[in-house]
Formats: structure tokens, C-alpha cells, sequence
């Protein structure tokens, strides 16, 4: 278990430079624990996805620090020289859209980033068919992207964010396609998989259904962070 989870620490970046320059974020500052699903929200242009680019490592701030479960990955310049090794074995992504590959079959999906770790093929999908299992979609593993209904398609990619046991997964957006129902299903499935397997968990969201159930929640206006205790809300 990683005692950390996320820390973020005067984080900024800025675009441009002289009189053009444009500071999308000012001075982030964030910790998420292990075991804990945290809110993150704010106006469109206040900074979420700049932020989330950040600490994916597909950015590279301007400032400040940044730590992902045991290890810093930035201080004041990338700690880690390997950024693509990085995202796939410490962070998790679960986007607005599931993006599965059309041509791979669920279980092949989900297997191929421990494929691509270097795990075995049998292993790979072994680990795969525990995480559908554990999301009650296991009875469409053999089934393709388009033959899902949406909610499947986004409990196999929340199955694809974990299937490496990452510290952390960042999510952007990851209920905004889905009903009610189906919006605080994947929450709920959220919240159980970050205490079983002790993961970090920021959601970016706009959606007003699921705000609730957040316990704490981080709002980014102009580019500087403030943190609120949620309502915490049973689901």
C-alpha cells in the first residue's frame, strides 16, 4: 500500500511568455489518500484538464512539485526519465469516452496494457477477467466494444485504469455520456475499488448527480485551488 496516494504542491503552468504569457494554473495544491475518490471542479478554462494533463505527465508544469504514490515524478523538472513507463504503471486513465479498440474483444482489452508491461498472455488476461469479474461484466468477455451497452463499455475501461494496479487513476469527466443510474453506479464501483486496492483516486466532473457523494471536493478558480468538505452522500 503507498502511504502518499497524490500530492501536488505549488504546482503552476504558464503558456507563452513576456506579454503574452497566460498562467493556466497559479498554485495547485492537493493531496488524495490512498482508498479515497476526491472531486475536482471548477468553470470550463479554470484549469482541471491542464491539471490532469500535469500530473498524467503528458504536460510538464512550469513549477512546483508533484508526488504519485511512493515516488516525486516532478520537482521543479521531471524526476522520472521514462514519462511513457510512468503512465502506464502508475496512473490510470478513465476518460469521458470509454475509447476501447473496436478489434479487440473485452477481455483483450483490458489485457493489453499488462501485455504491453510485459506480462505473459495468460496472465494478462487472467488479470483482466478478475477485474470484469469484480465489475459484473465478466459475462461479456468475450464480447466486442460496439456490442456494449454504455455503461458496459465504461466499467471496462474503469476494468483497463485498474488492471495494472496503479496508485492512482485519474478520471476526466467519467459519467457525463451516462443516466442517473448509471452515473452513480460507476461511483459506487469507484469508491469500492479505490478501498480494495488502496488507489487515489480525482474525478473531474460537471456532472450535478454525483457531486454529493464526494467527500472532499478541490474547486480550481483561476487557476488556484480551495478545498471543500462535501456531503458525502450514501449512494
Amino acid at each position: 500500500m503507498n502511504a502518499t496516494g497524490i500530492r501536488i504542491e505549488g504546482v503552476r503552468k504558464r503558456y507563452g511568455s513576456g506579454d503574452t504569457a497566460v498562467d493556466a494554473l497559479k498554485d495547485i495544491n492537493m493531496v488524495v489518500s490512498p482508498g479515497e475518490v476526491v472531486g475536482l471542479v471548477g468553470p470550463s478554462g479554470s484549469g482541471k484538464s491542464t491539471l490532469l494533463k500535469c500530473l498524467g505527465a503528458v504536460i510538464e508544469p512550469t513549477a512546483g512539485r508533484m508526488t504519485v504514490g511512493d515516488t516525486i515524478i516532478y520537482d521543479n523538472e521531471w524526476k522520472i526519465k521514462d514519462l511513457r513507463a510512468l503512465r502506464r504503471d502508475k496512473i490510470g486513465f478513465i476518460f469521458q469516452a470509454p475509447y476501447l479498440i473496436p478489434f479487440l474483444d473485452v477481455t483483450d482489452n483490458v489485457a493489453l496494457l499488462p501485455m504491453l508491461a510485459g506480462q505473459s498472455n495468460s496472465i494478462a488476461r487472467k488479470m483482466s477477467l478478475e477485474l470484469l469479474e469484480a465489475l459484473d461484466v465478466a459475462h461479456r468477455a468475450r464480447a466486442m466494444p460496439a456490442q456494449l451497452s454504455g455503461g458496459e463499455q465504461q466499467r471496462v475501461s474503469i476494468a483497463r485504469a485498474l488492471v495494472n494496479r496503479p496508485p492512482v487513476i485519474l478520471a476526466d469527466e467519467p459519467t457525463a455520456p451516462l443516466d442517473g443510474v448509471r452515473a452513480l453506479a460507476v461511483i459506487r464501483i469507484l469508491n469500492q475499488l479505490a478501498q480494495q486496492y488502496q488507489t487515489a483516486i480525482i474525478v473531474v466532473t460537471h456532472d450535478e448527480k454525483i457531486i454529493p457523494t464526494f467527500k472532499r471536493i478541490y474547486h480550481i478558480r483561476d487557476g488556484v485551488t480551495q478545498e471543500e468538505v462535501g456531503e458525502g452522500r450514501h449512494f
